[in-house]
Order: C-alpha cells, then structure tokens, then sequence
C-alpha cells in the first residue's frame, strides 16, 4: 500500500506535521498538527486528499494544539495518542500560555491508543507502538510496508527525545528505542518531530546517545 507524504514544518518551534495519504483511495490523516492550519490546509489540498482522521504522537502543545480546531473544521477524528498522556492535553492551555504559544483549549481525542492496536489510514494500516519516556502517553505509527516510521519526540537523527518535562523518564526513553523501536530493523526509515529524517540503522551505528557501542 503506497503513502504519500508531505511533511509541513508549523509553529515556532519547526515541528514536523505530517500529511499521509493512501494512494489507493485518496484518504488522508494529519499527523501532529500543532499549529498553522492554512499552512496544513494547503498542502492537503496541493496533494487532492481527502483527510478521514487526526493521528496524534504525544500530547505536547506544538504537536496537538490545532487538533480540536482540525477536528471541528473538517469534521473527522482524533485518535491518539496513549492514555498517559491525558495529563499533557488537559493542562494544554496553561502549557501554551507559559511557553507564550498560541492559545489552545484542552480537549478528550475519540480513542485513545495502546500498543499493538492498529490504525487505518484509508486501506493502509499502522502498528501503534507504545514508547514512553519523553511523554508518558507518547505513541509510534509504523506503516511496515513502506518500511516507514513516525517516532514523534522519541528519537530524531543523531539526538533523543528530552526527558527533563514533568512526567518523562529517561530510562524509559532509552528502553523505548532500543527494546521497541531498534528491533523493527535497520532499514525502517523515520520521520521525527523535528529536523531531518533518519533510519534506525544509523541512529544505532552512530547516535551518540543510544548507539550499541554505548551499550556493549
């Protein structure tokens, strides 16, 4: 099952949004819209999809503050991120006003996820991967046919996710990408929440923080 992806940076801080569309039928979903919605908006249009959900990685305001207005606008879902992180979407609009970001209003996704679930995007499916430690909540989509990854905040090209905000644990963190994400194999290609693409592989031959040689 083909993707199509268009990866719309938003907000101040140049978070990844994604937009993933089934080439069989057309269908759309909005991964992380933490901001810009013209901006999202647009390349939705540019790409001729029809958006069906909202998927969400974690609860952090810039990957999830324009969700509710999204939702509302087009009249679809939001499904995500893991339960954990209900702690992070309800206390939304006192995160935004003490990072000076735009307001967003708490609000309850229609499903929250849990590992080894599965979503649809059109005829396409993604395994839900549950890997805490940046967020206690915070989730992975992995299309396994296009050897295709959305890690969020977990891990990014030569650098991981923080662990310093309340509720993360960097033990976790570290066992989320080395026992849930690196067995998925070298060739699975991710996009995280910010910056460029990476794989797996070389963010074990060489990221400086979870690399094997770290690890004996």
């Amino acid at each position: 099952m083909t993707l199509a992806v268009t990866i719309v940076p938003v907000t101040p801080y140049q978070q990844n949004c994604s937009v993933v569309k089934c080439q069989a039928t057309g269908k759309a979903a909005i991964v992380d819209p933490g901001g810009d919605i013209e901006k999202i908006l647009a390349a939705v249009e540019k790409m001729d999809a029809q958006v069906e959900k909202i998927l969400l990685t974690h609860g952090h305001m810039d990957h999830c503050a324009a969700s509710d207005v999204l939702r509302q606008r087009l009249q679809v879902p939001i499904e995500g991120p893991e339960e954990g992180d209900r702690f992070w979407i309800d206390k939304l609009p006192e995160w935004c006003q003490m990072a000076n970001f735009p307001h967003a209003d708490a609000f309850e996704p229609d499903r929250w996820l849990k590992d080894g679930e599965t979503v649809t995007v059109g005829e396409a499916q993604f395994q839900v991967i549950h890997c805490p430690g940046h967020t206690p909540g915070h989730v992975v989509f992995l299309h396994t046919p296009q050897k295709l990854a959305w890690v969020g905040d977990v891990i990014f090209a030569g650098s991981i996710g923080r662990t310093d905000f309340p509720m993360g644990n960097h033990d976790d963190l570290i066992n989320s990408i080395r026992e849930k994400l690196f067995p998925l194999g070298d060739d699975i290609q991710f996009i995280p929440g910010h910056g460029p693409d990476s794989t797996f592989g070389r963010e074990r031959a060489s990221n400086p923080f979870v690399a094997d040689t770290r690890f004996g």
